[in-house]
């Protein structure tokens, strides 16, 4: 063995960064008495009649492999879902692949649509996983940079400008995060045209399709001409607070599907049996939890854009997900410095907006999948900390 394990590792693999959500996640878990927003995780015990039946499963046995794309129970229920709540229709024989959380699906997507070299624009702020997953899969990551004056929503403009002949797809997450922006159905519809001027693909995130909160949410494969070019991404982590579980699926068009099919066969072969049985479960016997999971978010999301702004960080109200996005720039610190710091002096753990790309950088992620008494101790936190930043700049 060569001394310098470094010149055994792929040029890629040594290029990746580590993520720089853990960074903070490792520093936070070694000190005590931290409150944390950073952890973008329902604070909700996945629904008891999910784990019930999931513990029915094991007492029964069902501890073997299942098809490689999932039960075909499992998989009718996402279509039913898929077409009861976003009127998107499809085959549960060849259409669906039940995965190993949401983040594998999109995996799959690139690595089946990606030739090397071939470009995937990404709309930014964007989670930290987007653009690696582009470069394991040998394409380019192009970031698409969006800004609050806009709420944080691409602009069907800015894609124009960002295609090149190498462009092969748009990847786009709606609610965003880490910003929490929704784009609406005529937003969608703009972009759309412009998809398929262009014939690309689209790999659409829809993790957080049932954390909306103002407006209605519209899967981008529902929109017109977009079913046929559209990779839908959804899962079980965030809507029915099953993270732990790691169970996603993919929905897209058959040669896509059949693509995304092998390459997942020689990887996974399937998502484990009885956490499928409690995937089961949960679309046909949920819902009530959901909404009621919903209109919680939806009450911290109200009391934290009103009380970061009142202690002047400026913050935009986010359409969905369960973060905000405020902006830190009033403190004269860099969004790590501002963490950092905040972390340190009054132990509240944030995320620096720049680990999700440039565009992020003066801004910081808060997650509000917390309780309100954890929210409003943090924020008195965060209060005196600004106050003290207003001190050192005002001299």
């Amino acid at each position: 063995m060569k001394n310098e394990y470094s010149s055994y590792l792929s040029q890629t693999a040594k290029e990746i960064q580590p993520s720089g959500i853990r960074k903070f996640f490792d520093l936070a878990a070694s000190m005590e008495g931290v409150i944390s927003l950073g952890v973008g995780e329902p604070d909700f015990i996945t629904p008891w009649n999910i784990r019930e039946a999931t513990i029915l499963s094991l007492e029964q046995g069902y501890t073997s492999y299942t098809a490689n794309p999932g039960l075909l129970e499992l998989r009718q229920e996402i279509c039913k879902y898929l077409y009861n709540r976003f009127s998107v229709q499809y085959n549960p024989g060849n259409q669906v692949i039940v995965t190993v959380g949401a983040s594998q699906a999109i995996d799959l997507a690139f690595r089946a649509i990606i030739n090397p070299g071939e470009e995937v624009l990404i709309v930014e702020p964007a989670f930290v996983a987007y653009a690696p997953l582009v470069a394991l899969a040998g394409g380019k990551p192009v970031p698409v940079s969006t800004s609050p004056e806009n709420g944080f929503k691409v602009t069907p403009e800015q894609i124009e400008a960002a295609i090149t002949e190498k462009t092969k797809a748009l990847l786009i997450c709606s609610p965003n995060n880490p910003t929490g922006s929704m784009l609406t159905k005529d937003e969608l519809i703009e972009l759309a045209k412009v998809m398929e001027k262009h014939d690309l693909i689209v790999v659409s995130d829809e993790i957080y399709a049932e954390l909306g909160y103002d407006e209605t949410f519209t899967s981008f494969a529902a929109i017109d001409g977009m079913y046929e070019r559209t990779i839908l991404i959804n899962g079980f982590s965030k809507g029915f607070a099953m993270t732990g579980w790691r169970l996603g699926y993919i929905a897209a068009p058959v040669e896509f599907v059949e693509a995304m099919l092998k390459i997942f066969q020689y990887t996974t072969m399937c998502a484990p049996h009885m956490l499928q049985i409690g995937a089961v479960e949960a679309l046909r016997n949920t819902y009530h939890e959901v909404e009621e999971m919903r209109k919680s978010y939806q009450r911290r999301r109200n009391y934290m854009v009103q009380t970061l702004n009142e202690i002047g960080l400026d913050c935009h109200t986010p359409g969905g997900a369960f973060y905000v996005f405020p902006s830190i720039r009033s403190t004269g610190l860099s969004s790590e410095q501002f963490a950092e710091e905040l972390l340190m002096a009054e132990k509240v753990a944030v995320v620096p907006g720049n680990v999700f790309g440039e565009s992020g950088e003066g801004y910081v992620r808060c997650s509000y999948a917390t309780s309100m008494q954890q929210l409003q101790e943090a924020l008195k936190r965060m209060q005196r900390f600004v106050e003290s930043r207003k001190m050192v700049l005002q001299g």
